[in-house]
């Protein structure tokens, strides 16, 4: 394992953020771009704004290839903080390693993060106090998914009778939507088929041979890195129109489509991290970090691609939420259940969004101790041969239908572990 230099000059008026990245290994054209998005961010906040509230980010980097094994050696090197900060929270970006993770970070003490992954149940923060799901949750996906599939169906009512195929990654990430799916199915009346692909999914023909044998009507797309490209390639060779699939968050980026070539147009995918330039931030980054050469990028050209987005919005969460921790406990470093507070306290309104230059590009958020998702929406994109094109505005999740799903898990996982959930009222 191999550690970057941290960029800025460490002090203990520094917040130490360490970041488990991949840039080499099967998924680093996805993992180059987003944290070039993230360091991008976090550069533009100590350079130009003169860090959070006067706390600069002391970031550094270790690459981990995506791989759990390694990212939880990483969290065992840097848990206990750096050059007199501790660790206000951890980066885990997959869901693999936030389940690898959970139990270690409670027993510590230290958030972990995973914005759009991480253990679904763990929204409910009176059972998993130091696991965020951020922003929209993997039933959330499903749900804002179905949304959009009744829109294009003129109605909820319009599902019964629907064949909806979900070809996933066979994986804990690519299985995480059952449960809502089978939830929805029920409710509405659509047939839920659910068709496994092994990683890493270089063949694909036997899933898409049946596919074409039950002649589906609406296709969700669970996947990730090269299972993405080879199913949208081999859909076409099977006959699947690719305006008939829709990507969840992780297989809707340029990776997944322009290698795919002519198969991915019209392909579209769920969006709460839209691609493009066209967002108050990027005027910002590319006066100050882009035409400075101050850019992680190693190739502009991707500046607003979706991953490179994935980035900004995954630091800015965490800028913001320091921001909050700092107004509650001081400026300077925070610990992990300082940072959990942080967190739990995470609100941008559209007025702060437009303010920090993140509208549109970034959905209002309000984060609580009983909800660590906070969000739950996605914009739909559509890929036209050479760009995304935004589709739709926000789609809202049935977070009423939801919540009891959630909450029925989350309280089996309490029963297994013997947790008894926290009162947050009985906290402030």
């Amino acid at each position: 394992m191999v550690a970057g230099a941290a960029v800025s000059t460490a002090s203990a008026a520094e917040q130490y953020v360490p970041l488990p990245t991949y840039r080499v290994g099967p998924y680093a054209s996805s993992g180059a771009l987003w944290w070039a998005g993230t360091i991008d961010y976090f550069r533009y906040i100590n350079e130009v704004e003169g860090g959070i509230d006067g706390v600069k980010i002391n970031f550094e980097e270790f690459e981990t290839e995506w791989s759990p094994d390694r990212t939880v050696e990483v969290y065992e090197r840097v848990k206990s903080g750096k050059n007199g900060s501790p660790l206000a929270f951890f980066f885990t970006h997959g869901t693999p390693a936030t389940y690898a993770l959970i139990e270690k970070a409670v027993a510590d003490k230290i958030p972990l993060i995973d914005p759009a992954g991480g253990r679904t149940e763990s929204i409910d923060g009176t059972v998993f106090p130091y696991a965020f799901p951020l922003l929209f949750s993997y039933y959330s996906q499903a749900s804002t998914g179905i949304n959009y599939i009744a829109q294009k169906e003129d109605g909820l009512d319009k599902l019964k009778g629907k064949k909806i195929v979900t070809v996933y990654h066979d994986s804990a990430y690519g299985r995480a939507t059952q449960p809502a799916v089978e939830l929805l199915a029920e409710k509405y009346g659509f047939e839920n088929i659910q068709i496994p692909v092994a990683d890493p999914g270089n063949e694909q023909s036997p899933q898409w041979r049946r596919v074409r044998e039950l002649k589906p009507d609406w296709i969700f797309l669970r996947t990730w890195g090269v299972s993405t490209v080879v199913a949208i390639k081999t859909a076409q060779r099977f006959g699947f129109p690719a305006d008939r699939i829709i990507g969840d968050v992780w297989a809707g980026s340029e990776s997944d489509v322009i290698p795919a070539g002519d198969a991915a147009k019209g392909y579209q995918a769920l969006a709460p991290y839209p691609g493009g330039t066209g967002f108050e931030i990027h005027d910002r980054l590319k006066k100050h970090i882009i035409d400075a050469g101050k850019s992680d990028l190693r190739d502009t050209k991707y500046f607003g691609a979706v991953n490179y987005n994935i980035g900004l919005v995954n630091a800015v969460l965490a800028v913001e939420a320091l921001r909050a921790g700092y107004k509650k406990f001081g400026a300077r470093p925070l610990n992990g259940e300082e940072g959990r507070w942080a967190f739990e306290h995470l609100a941008v309104d559209d007025a702060r969004l437009k303010e920090i230059g993140f509208h549109g590009l970034l959905q209002p958020l309000n984060i609580t101790p009983y909800d660590h998702e906070g969000g739950g929406a996605a914009r739909i994109q559509q890929w036209d041969g050479e760009k995304w094109v935004l589709q739709t505005d926000w789609i809202k999740a049935d977070h009423d239908l939801l919540r009891p799903l959630i909450e029925a898990k989350s309280a089996a996982y309490a029963k297994e572990h013997g947790i008894t959930p926290r009162n947050p009222k009985t906290e402030e």
